[in-house]
């Protein structure tokens, strides 16, 4: 009798037990799929692509591949041309960010303003989100022909006198540059705006009552109270978007591919010339390694941003 009770118990201690693990990995169960993918298409990518850059030469050579070690990183940080890369791919993404930051401010504000009316600000809402819709070749291919020296930007600044002469926009050392950064300012500002407009309407208007009560003016109920409640959203757009200007690709290589004389050379182009063009895929794999870098570094600051505002 004593047996079957202590059999009973231990077969009940075996089922809670089964039942416990089964719950905890449960979630794990649901998450499989996903993590089934991303291990494919991002953790052994990745993997592979470290390793590429630890030896000399892969995929093209009829010789086995050496291990070299950081002489790869060694000889990328000590290229020139690499320098160059890193330098106008940190300037166009910090020019872009905050340009994106003041001009969606500033269209986010002005539809959110009591003063404009409700068509109005229907028809503006459309024509400042019309450059999110298109995709970043269409933008590339419609900037180019705008501003090829026949095109009709030169058209217009000559008509108004503004200019004397057809200006090479894409083509000059000195405005390709800046050029491309204004495209990327145009067509990335609406999810700024759409975002920074979805916070400034989230605000509750006794804070803005109560600042009045105490007699602060427009600008410091901007400063004082819109800022520091937009600010969770400012930090996170700024992060996401320097991470996502530092790998843009499409923009630039469709319209100066880096040039003239690399003026405008990016991160991503100096890669992809690295591999498609020169068959250098150690060194490219190197410089993937060091975007990927970059971009983590950038990814801790948004996460530690996120947990704060979260808590």
């Amino acid at each position: 009798m004593q047996n079957t009770h202590i059999s009973s118990g231990s077969t009940e201690l075996r089922n809670f037990a089964r039942l416990g693990l089964t719950k905890k990995l449960t979630p794990y169960a649901y998450l499989s799929p996903t993590l089934l993918l991303l291990t494919m298409l991002s953790l052994i990518p990745i993997v592979t692509v470290f390793l590429y850059s630890l030896v000399d030469n892969v995929i093209i050579t009829n010789k086995p591949s050496l291990f070299v070690g950081l002489k790869n990183y060694i000889d990328i940080i000590s290229s020139v041309n690499f320098r160059q890369a890193l330098g106008n791919t940190l300037f166009f993404s910090a020019t872009s960010v905050v340009a994106h930051l003041l001009l969606g401010l500033l269209f986010a504000t002005l539809l959110n303003s009591r003063v404009i009316g409700i068509v109005p600000k229907a028809i503006f809402r459309v024509i400042y989100i019309l450059p999110w819709v298109f995709t970043a070749s269409v933008i590339a291919i419609l900037w180019r022909l705008m501003l090829n020296p026949n095109g009709v930007v030169n058209y217009l600044l000559i008509g108004l006198g503004l200019a004397h002469e057809e200006i090479e926009w894409l083509s000059s050392r000195q405005l390709a540059l800046p050029a491309v950064i204004f495209i990327n300012v145009w067509a990335g500002y609406p999810f700024y705006m759409v975002s920074l407009l979805a916070g400034l309407q989230g605000i509750s208007d006794d804070f803005y009552e109560a600042g009045k009560i105490d007699g602060a003016n427009g600008v410091q109920l901007f400063r004082f109270i819109t800022l520091p409640q937009l600010k969770p959203i400012i930090v996170s757009l700024a992060l996401l978007d320097f991470i996502w200007t530092t790998h843009q690709f499409t923009l630039i290589w469709m319209t100066t591919g880096g040039g003239p004389i690399r003026s405008t050379e990016m991160l991503s182009t100096f890669t992809y010339k690295l591999a498609f063009s020169s068959n250098q895929f150690s060194q490219a794999s190197t410089a993937a390694m060091v975007i990927l870098a970059i971009s983590t570094f950038v990814a801790l600051f948004y996460v530690r941003n996120q947990r704060l505002a979260d808590e």
